[in-house]
């Protein structure tokens, strides 16, 4: 079963469970899907790869965050709680992120197979330590990560 296939069956269980904000978050989900569908010249009742899935539920989850960055900086408290805890449902289809310090062990393998030497790369080392991890790390802390390396 695939991931767009589960999160279609997490609409029935969210309404039988009367968990309204679970059920939001799904059927958003759901209609990102169907759009990334659309937008990619497919039928909007096909069901999107694991991988298409993940990105398009990044793309919520990365929405989220800056939402709440927004709302705190307009002091609207009650606002950011409701974007944490649909971030928090959206996170939970993610794989699990990885930590700095296993980023760095991968930037620094990288940085060696590359032959980096000095910071005028930097931007060429993130991009492949990004695409190398695809989407187990998020691309500022890759950044940051890689920053540390030359300084």
């Amino acid at each position: 079963m695939s991931l767009h296939e589960q999160i279609q069956g997490e609409i029935k269980k969210a309404m039988l469970a009367k968990d309204a904000l679970k059920l939001s978050v799904v059927r958003g989900m759901i209609a990102a899907f169907t759009n990334e569908l659309v937008a990619t010249g497919k039928k909007p009742q096909d069901v999107l790869t694991d991988e298409g899935a993940l990105k398009v539920i990044k793309r919520l989850s990365n929405q989220r965050k800056d939402s709440i960055e927004q709302f705190i900086k307009g002091n609207r408290p009650e606002l950011a709680d409701k974007e944490k805890a649909e971030l928090t449902i959206l996170e939970s289809y993610l794989p699990v992120q990885m930590s700095r310090e296993e980023i760095k062990k991968v930037a620094m393998a990288k940085k060696t197979a590359l032959g980096i030497t000095d910071k005028s790369k930097a931007g060429q080392l993130t991009g492949a330590v990004i695409k190398e991890l695809k989407g187990k790390a998020d691309g500022p802390d890759v950044k940051a990560v890689v920053d540390e390396l030359f300084v």
